[in-house]
């Protein structure tokens, strides 16, 4: 719903005026927008916070010189209640922005000075390169008409108007006719799966599709900027996931920047690009879920993160580990089995140019390939290990890990290799204790061929056509160590 002081409409208190004669609506954005995002997150922020502190109370000349010279929140408690101190951040545009913290913590009175419901007793704000703070009345709200809608917790909705019309209301608001507002309201609702629901009334949804036609609100309005209050705290968990997923979806679609407000941890994670965390009035962190997660700025943090899904944050490319056993495909057998036998391992990545992977190779075969006097690897190369993309997260690679005896092999679009995720490092992330089993720069199990065997038959097929090393025949059929996993790649 949009934002302002505007008099009452059907009577509901409504937060907008009308647009000036001549304006034209934006349009419904479409798919397109995705891509005009991903350019907009290198334009100026969406939005600009700079010492922002709000003090309800007395003598707030008072209170906001001890909260400069270093006073908490309790020391001048005795004069008010300082709601916010001194927040400083930008919402760049394009991203989900969201404010974290318990109850009490500020994170509702900062959001309302982000539009200008509360004025801030210090600091300012900028909305799209434009100052809200200290601004008219009728400028404010020419700002909020153009730039800012808000899904509230509750819904907000008119009883007495169906699921089109609401949807449609903050277009009404702006000035735009019945039947454009009513067409552009009714793909919105498309997109948050209300199709066929336009002339139901609220009361005949659900929580979570009354909370979808708040949301199909706010994006009707075609506003750069949406925030959100709690807006799903109120559901019940299974559909509250379900927002959480498409909201997301619908973000990568529309561009939209998010600020978005929220008590639960896990949903901040799921949701956040960067994450704030506040406490007491203050932002004691700022940075993505996995630098929170795994990096905290103070114990408060610590104790807040310590119960968070990490199968749900952290990713593949989160967790994995530099692979130092890689030879070139063109390096042949004996480079091969000589990066083998100095790492100690039995299985090393083969890669193309630019570094392609094209699978692994086991020091057996390329034993084999080293006695029989054979230039290339391309005999010894198994395209038996499963790759992953660096944004899974962890819960999906349970499954793969446990299948393959391989540590997982992290790649990029274009398959090239990036790391690996050995099972002890996807165990040791997955309970947050560090992967303490030894120094090990291998891929899998150590070698499963004798070192002086190696060295033996390196030494031995310098010369083309030289008989193979002793033993080789032996520790080639002889099932050695039993696989155990190192803790690097």
């Amino acid at each position: 719903m949009l934002e302002s002081s505007a008099p009452e409409k059907d009577g509901v208190a409504t937060h907008e005026v009308a647009a000036p004669p001549g304006t034209t609506p934006h349009p419904i954005p479409d798919a397109d927008a995705a891509v005009t995002a991903a350019a907009a997150r290198h334009a100026p922020p969406a939005l600009e916070v700079r010492g922002l502190t709000r003090f309800f109370g007395r003598k707030p000349g008072e209170a906001l010189q001890r909260l400069a010279d270093g006073a908490t929140r309790d020391d001048i408690a005795h004069l008010g209640t300082a709601a916010v101190v001194d927040a400083e951040f930008d919402v760049r545009r394009g991203e989900i922005f969201v404010v974290m913290g318990l109850s009490g913590s500020g994170k509702s009175t900062l959001i309302r000075m982000l539009n200008g419901l509360l004025e801030p007793t210090a600091g300012s704000v900028e909305v799209m390169g434009e100052r809200i703070t200290g601004v008219s009345p009728k400028r404010l709200r020419a700002i909020r008409r153009d730039h800012v809608s808000m899904v509230f917790q509750h819904f907000a909705l008119l009883p007495h108007r169906t699921v089109l019309d609401n949807a449609a209301y903050g277009l009404e608001i702006q000035g735009v006719g019945a039947d454009e507002r009513r067409e552009r309201a009714s793909r919105i609702l498309d997109r948050v799966g209300l199709a066929g629901w336009g002339d139901k009334m609220p009361s005949e949804l659900s929580g979570g599709m009354q909370q979808r036609v708040g949301l199909a609100r706010a994006l009707a309005a075609d506003t750069d900027i949406l925030l959100m209050d709690e807006a799903f705290s109120a559901l019940d968990p299974l559909i509250r996931r379900e927002m959480q997923e498409q909201l997301v979806e619908l973000q990568q679609e529309l561009g939209k920047t998010i600020v978005f407000i929220t008590h639960d941890l896990n949903e901040a994670m799921f949701l956040g690009d960067r994450i704030a965390v506040m406490r007491d009035g203050r932002i004691v962190q700022l940075g993505t879920a996995e630098e929170i997660l795994t990096d905290p700025a103070d114990d408060y943090v610590a104790q807040f993160v310590q119960d968070v899904d990490r199968a749900r944050v952290l990713t593949a490319g989160n967790v994995m580990e530099a692979p130092r056993a890689i030879v070139s495909s063109s390096a042949g057998p004996r480079a091969a089995l000589r990066t083998m036998r100095d790492l100690q391992t039995s299985t090393v990545f083969v890669v193309a140019p630019g570094r392609r992977l094209l699978g692994v190779a086991h020091d057996r075969e390329v034993l084999r390939l080293v006695q029989r006097g054979e230039r290339t690897l391309d005999a010894a190369i198994r395209d038996d290990i499963a790759t992953v993309a660096d944004d899974v997260p962890l819960s999906e690679l349970l499954g793969s890990a446990v299948e393959h005896e391989l540590p997982l092999a992290v790649v990029d679009d274009r398959h090239r290799l990036l790391g690996a995720v050995p099972r002890v490092t996807l165990l040791a992330a997955l309970g947050n204790v560090p992967a303490t089993t030894g120094e090990l720069p291998a891929i899998t199990a150590p070698a499963t061929v004798p070192v002086d065997v190696i060295t033996e038959t390196l030494r031995s097929t310098e010369e083309v056509g030289a008989d193979p090393a002793p033993g080789l025949e032996e520790a080639l059929a002889t099932d050695a160590v039993a696989p155990i996993e190192g803790s690097r790649a």
